[in-house]
């Protein structure tokens, strides 16, 4: 039996998570966190029967506590609800699936807690891949990585043992604005940048696609993930989805992990590492699928995978500025306040002008993420 908790349940990875959890019979949920679903929460509680679930607001809280008082459920609220969440005596991995920084304090408290990480969180390791990944060295915690091109440089690695990495070629579809010019990008809509060609995922880190951000955020999460410089960390488009990415080795082979683009499968890979277990589903028909194309990344278009290098080559709380400014413009392109070009201006107007940090520990980079939203406030 694999004993879990799972913060952001009821989000893209957390509502998959559960469906392998369904699926496979043999995983049991101790805590769940979410966010606004009350309703999809109290689903989740009543099927998976955790012990504890938690939410932000206190009062979504009170509403959830009457919604299940016939259940021996524990509510809690807050980021001591998360903790305690994260935190659960009963569970042995905590699969990290929060939106934002939010998750930060809750890893750390797993980690210490000697739990292992299934890493869906991507700001963890781009604003505190500094702190986390020295942590988890010294608890001896694994952190699995459950991003479909991590989990697939992960799996290029499995087996490799000390062999040299020349290269990792992390592979990126380009979203649904691929090949078109700035001219172009100047009037397109939210609808249009929530139309991803391939996945299936959360209207985040589907405009971050968009964007070709969060390209970016994965180049900074990869750096941590795997040890590697930034200079050989790669982005190549790959617009069929079908390569999830690949390992270049010092020999010059390269070794690459394909799939139908389905989440389900890096988080399986992460829930029962290292055995591979069925997994329901459409499979690759290369004959259907007939060929497979390469193209250099529009840095100048898409200028957020830019940015996200200079910041990473920055360092210090450089990419908890960029990861920050990202988050709030976000937010403001998703509630139709700025257009889609804003996003970067904004990232890059913050980049320039908010305060620079060498070595922030987690209160410096909880802190710049608060100043980089009131500097926003203040302009936008």
């Amino acid at each position: 039996m694999k004993n879990i908790a799972i913060l952001g349940s009821t989000g893209s990875i957390g509502t998959q998570t559960l469906a392998i959890a369904r699926e496979q019979k043999d995983i049991r949920v101790w805590a769940l966190a979410a966010g606004k679903n009350i309703k999809l929460l109290e689903s989740q509680i009543r099927e998976f029967e955790p012990k504890l679930a938690a939410v932000w607001e206190e009062e979504d809280a009170k509403q959830l506590r009457l919604a299940v008082s016939d259940l021996p459920v524990k509510v809690v609220s807050g980021m001591d609800g998360l903790i305690e969440a994260a935190v659960i005596p009963e569970s042995e991995m905590l699969v990290t699936a929060i939106v934002g920084m939010l998750g930060l304090r809750p890893t750390v408290a797993a980690i210490q807690a000697k739990k292992q990480i299934a890493l869906a969180n991507k700001e963890t390791l781009v604003t505190a891949g500094h702190l986390i990944m020295p942590l988890a060295e010294q608890y001896g915690v694994s952190i699995l990585p459950v991003d479909s091109e991590h989990s697939a440089i992960f799996q290029a690695l499995n087996g490799e043992g000390a062999n040299r990495i020349h290269k990792i070629l992390l592979t990126a579809s380009g979203g649904p604005f691929r090949g078109k010019t700035r001219a172009q990008l100047a009037d397109v809509t939210l609808e249009d940048a929530l139309k991803h060609p391939n996945w299936s995922m959360g209207k985040k880190i589907t405009i971050d696609s968009a964007t070709m951000i969060n390209k970016g955020l994965e180049v900074m999460e990869a750096k941590w993930l795997f040890g590697t410089e930034l200079d050989r960390i790669q982005v190549v488009v790959q617009p069929q989805s079908v390569i999830h990415s690949m390992v270049e080795y010092e020999d010059g082979s390269i070794l690459a992990q394909l799939g139908t683009p389905d989440m389900r499968l890096p988080i399986q890979y992460a829930l029962y590492y290292p055995q591979r277990r069925p997994l329901s589903g459409k499979r690759l028909d290369f004959f259907a699928l007939g060929s497979l194309t390469f193209e250099k990344p529009d840095m100048e278009t898409f200028d957020g995978l830019r940015l996200a290098y200079e910041a990473a080559r920055r360092g210090g709380n450089m990419p908890t500025i960029l990861n920050a400014a990202n988050e709030r413009a976000v937010a403001k392109f998703l509630e139709k306040k700025i257009n889609f070009l804003e996003i970067t201006q904004i990232i890059n107007e913050c980049m320039l002008h908010c305060s620079y940090t060498e070595h922030p520990d987690l209160d410096a980079v909880l802190d710049t993420e608060q100043a980089v939203y009131e500097w926003i406030e203040s302009r936008w």
